[in-house]
C-alpha cells in the first residue's frame, strides 16, 4: 500500500520536533529515569519508619517483590507493544476506539498530570527538609529572615491571618521550585541532552555515596549481630508497631500478613517507575529498524538494571535506617525526619553507639556534600517530570485535535503546570506527610492501569495472531499477569481511600483536561486534516493520478448504500441540468472514527461501466475526506464540481453531528474548509447544491 503526503503538516510532528530524533545510550537513560525513581531513597527510608516502625525492612521486601514481579514484568511488557514511548495510554487507545477509548485516555492523562505534579512538589519539599537541616547557624538565620519577610507580605497583601501558615519549609520549598524553573528555563533549548549531562554524573555520584552509607551500615550490623537478633526477637513475638495499631501477635505468619497489609503505605517506593515509557523514544536503536527490537530490547534493560539497583539500595537503606537510628530522631524535630540517610551521612547518633558515626568520614562535610547532591537529584526530579509531562500530553493530544502547537513553541504548559506545583505546594505547606498519599494516587493509578492493559493486551493479541501459542502457556502468562493487575488495582484502591486530596487534584486535572479538549476541537473543527493519501493497490493509484489530470469537471458524493450508483447520476443530471455528455465521478466516504482528529485516507477507484467510482476509508469526517479529495485534483487539473443533494439538517444540528461523528450538513462544511484552506479563487473547486 503507498502513500501520498499532502500539504498539511504530519499530526506527530510536535512530537517529533520536540525530541528532536536524539537518542542516548541507554545507560544515559537510565540516569535520567534514575532522577525521579532514585530520589524517593532521599525520603522512603523515613516515611516507612513512621509507618512500619520495626516492621519496616519486612514490609520493603514486600516492594522489592511486587517491584521486581509485577511492575517490571508488566513494563518490559508494554516496552515490546508500545515502542513510541506512549505506554498504557497509546494501547487503551487502541483496545477502546471512539469517543469512549478518547475520553479514557483523558482521564488517565490527569491522573499522569497528579502523578508528575505531585512527584515535583513532594521533591522539591524533601529537598527543603534537607536544606533546613544543614547546621549552618549563618544560613539558618538568612533563611529565618526570609520567613520574617514573607510574613509581612503575606499579612500586608494577602490576609492577616495568611502569615499564620507560612513557616520556613514552605518559603524554602517555593524558592527552590523558583530556582529549578530558571534552571528549566535557561537550559529549554537541547533540555534533554542537557539534563543527561548533568544527570549521568550527578546519578552516579548520588549512587556512590548512597552505596558506601548502605555497605557501611551494613557491616556495622554484621560486626554487632546483636542489634539484628534482638530487632528479629521483636519482630516474630509481635513487638512492633505500625501507624495506628499496636500488634502482640506472634509467629512469621502474623508477621508476613502485616507485612503485605502495608504495602499500599509504602506505594510510593514504587515512584518514578511509571516514567520509564515516556523515555523511550531517547533510547538510542538502529536507524530505519522496524520494528525497533533494538530499542526495545535497550529499554528492557533501562527497566531492569533501574529495578534492581533500586530494589537493593532500597531493601538495604530501610534496614539499616530502621535498625541504626533511634527512634527519636525520626520526631518532627529529630534530623533524620524525611532525610534518614543524610542524618547519617552527618554522623548522628546511633543506636547503641552514642556519638560514634558511622564511617569516620561521616561528619560535617561528608554529609553537607551528600546534602548538596540529594538536593540537586530532587531538583532535577522535579524538573525533569514536568519536562516528560509537556512530551507525554501533546503526543496525544495533538493527534486528538485537542492541543493548541502555539503551546508548545512558547512554553505555555510548562509555565501552567509550574504554576500549579506551586499552588499545590501551599495547599499542602510544603509537609511531605501530607502530600505522599496525594502523589501515590496518581503513581497507583497509572500502574494499576498499566497492568490491567498488559491483561487484555494479551488477550487481544492471542486472538489476532495466525501462529496460536501453546494453550497452557498462553494460560499461566494470563494468570501471572491478571494476579500482577490485582495487586495493583486493591493497593490503588486502598491509598484512593486515603488520598489526602490526591483524588481531588486529580479531578482538577480531568475537569481542566476535559474542558480544554472539548474548546480547543471545536476551535480547530475547520482545520483541513488530511495528512496523506493511501492507495488499496496499484490499480488505485494508477487510476487515481490519471484522473487527477484528466479534468473532470463533476464529483458527486454519495452515501455509501443508500441508491444505487445510477439512479444518483440520473437525480444530479437532472437536478443540476448537466449535459449527457458530462463526465461525473462518484466519491464514497466511510467513516472509520470520528473522534480521531488527522485522517490518513485510503482510496480505491474502481471503473463502473462508464463511469468511475472513488472509494475512500479510513476518514474521521465526510466532509473533511470531499474536501481533502477535491483539493488534491485542483492542485492538478481544473478545480472539479461537487454536486450535492439538499441537506435536510438545520445548522445546530449539523454542527453538533459533524464534532461528534464526522458528518451533518457536508455541503456547507465542505464549502467552509475549501475556502479556509484554498485561498486563491481560480483554485477552488465549486460547492452546488441542487
Amino acid at each position: 500500500m503507498s502513500t501520498t503526503p499532502t500539504t498539511p503538516v504530519r499530526p506527530d510532528g510536535a512530537a517529533v520536533a520536540k525530541n528532536g530524533g536524539a537518542e542516548y545510550h541507554w545507560l544515559w537513560v537510565m540516569c535520567l529515569l534514575g532522577l525521579d525513581y532514585f530520589s524517593t531513597l532521599a525520603y522512603q527510608p523515613s516515611i516507612t519508619y513512621h509507618e512500619t516502625k520495626l516492621l519496616g525492612p519486612l514490609a520493603t521486601a514486600a516492594v522489592v517483590l511486587v517491584t521486581l514481579l509485577g511492575a517490571l514484568p508488566v513494563y518490559c511488557y508494554l516496552a515490546g507493544r508500545s515502542p513510541g514511548g506512549q505506554g498504557s495510554l497509546g494501547i487503551v487507545e487502541k483496545l477502546i476506539r471512539g469517543w469512549r477509548g478518547k475520553t479514557l485516555v483523558l482521564i488517565l492523562l490527569g491522573f499522569a498530570a497528579t502523578d508528575f505534579t505531585m512527584l515535583k512538589s513532594l521533591s522539591l519539599a524533601d529537598a527543603s527538609v534537607h536544606v533546613l537541616n544543614q547546621h549552618d547557624g549563618d544560613r539558618l538565620a538568612s533563611v529565618k529572615e526570609l520567613v520574617g519577610w514573607c510574613k509581612d507580605c503575606a499579612r500586608d497583601y494577602v490576609h492577616e491571618n495568611a502569615a499564620d501558615h507560612v513557616n520556613e519549609q514552605l518559603v524554602v520549598t517555593i524558592l527552590l521550585g523558583i530556582i529549578a524553573f530558571v534552571f528549566w528555563f535557561l537550559l529549554r533549548k537541547g533540555f534533554n541532552r542537557n539534563v543527561i549531562f548533568l544527570a549521568v554524573p550527578l546519578v552516579g555520584l548520588y549512587l556512590l555515596m548512597t552505596g558506601v552509607l548502605i555497605a557501611a551500615g551494613l557491616w556495622r550490623l554484621f560486626a554487632q549481630p546483636q542489634i539484628v537478633s534482638d530487632w528479629l526477637h521483636q519482630v516474630e513475638h509481635g513487638e512492633f508497631v505500625t501507624r495506628g495499631f499496636t500488634h502482640d501477635v506472634e509467629g512469621w505468619r502474623a508477621v508476613l500478613f502485616w507485612s503485605v497489609i502495608a504495602l499500599p503505605k509504602l506505594a510510593l517506593g514504587l515512584s518514578g517507575f511509571e516514567l520509564s515509557m515516556i523515555l523511550m523514544p531517547q533510547v538510542a536503536g538502529k536507524p530505519d529498524e522496524h520494528p525497533p527490537k533494538t530499542r526495545i530490547g535497550n529499554t528492557r534493560k533501562v527497566l531492569v538494571l533501574a529495578a534492581v539497583i533500586m530494589s537493593v539500595y532500597l531493601l538495604g537503606a530501610v534496614l539499616v535506617t530502621t535498625l541504626l537510628i533511634p527512634e527519636a530522631a525520626y520526631g518532627p524535630e529529630g534530623h533524620a525526619n524525611n532525610r534518614a540517610l543524610a542524618y547519617l551521612a552527618h554522623g548522628g547518633k546511633l543506636v547503641d553507639m552514642g556519638n560514634e558515626p558511622l564511617l569516620p568520614i561521616c561528619g560535617v562535610v561528608f554529609g553537607t556534600v551528600y546534602d548538596v547532591v540529594t538536593v540537586l537529584i530532587l531538583c532535577m526530579a522535579g524538573t525533569s517530570v514536568i519536562t516528560a509531562l509537556a512530551m507525554l500530553m501533546p503526543l496525544f493530544l495533538l493527534r486528538f485535535g485537542m492541543e493548541f502547537r502555539w503551546t508548545q513553541r512558547w512554553g505555555v504548559l510548562l509555565v501552567v503546570f509550574a504554576v500549579v506545583n506551586t499552588l499545590v505546594t501551599l495547599w499542602f505547606k510544603a509537609d511531605v506527610e501530607d502530600q505522599r498519599n496525594a502523589y501515590a494516587t496518581g503513581v497507583l493509578v497509572l500502574m494499576a492501569c498499566a497492568a490491567v492493559v498488559t491483561v487484555f493486551e494479551i488477550r487481544r493479541s492471542r486472538a489476532q495472531s495466525a501462529d496460536k501459542e501453546w494453550l497452557i502457556v498462553y494460560f499461566f502468562r494470563l494468570l501471572f499477569y491478571g494476579l500482577i493487575a490485582i495487586v495493583f488495582v486493591a493497593t490503588m484502591l486502598t491509598v484512593a481511600a486515603h488520598s489526602g486530596g490526591g483524588l481531588g487534584i486529580a479531578l482538577c486535572f480531568i475537569a481542566a483536561i476535559l474542558a480544554m479538549s472539548i474548546l480547543s476541537r471545536a476551535w480547530r473543527a475547520d482545520e483541513l486534516r488530511t495528512v496523506g493519501f493511501a492507495f488499496k493497490d496499484d490499480q488505485s493509484k494508477f487510476m487515481w493520478d490519471s484522473l487527477r489530470l484528466a479534468d473532470f469537471p463533476v464529483l458527486v458524493p454519495v452515501r455509501p448504500g443508500r441508491i444505487s450508483h445510477d439512479e444518483v447520476e440520473m437525480r444530479i443530471r437532472a437536478e443540476h441540468s448537466l449535459a449527457p455528455e458530462t463526465d461525473i465521478v462518484c466519491l464514497e466516504v466511510c467513516v472509520d472514527d470520528p473522534s480521531d482528529f488527522f485522517q490518513t485516507l485510503t482510496i480505491e477507484v474502481v471503473r463502473e461501466n462508464s463511469r468511475y467510482v472513488i472509494r475512500v476509508t479510513n476518514g474521521v469526517s465526510v466532509a473533511q475526506a470531499i474536501a481533502a479529495i477535491a483539493l488534491e485534483m485542483s492542485r492538478h487539473s481544473r478545480p472539479p464540481g461537487l454536486h450535492f443533494g439538499w441537506p435536510e439538517l438545520d445548522m445546530l444540528s449539523a454542527s453538533w453531528s459533524y464534532l461528534a461523528f464526522g458528518e451533518g450538513n457536508i455541503p456547507w462544511k465542505v464549502r467552509e474548509l475549501i475556502h479556509r484552506a484554498e485561498k486563491d479563487k481560480a483554485k477552488r473547486p465549486r460547492v452546488i447544491v441542487g
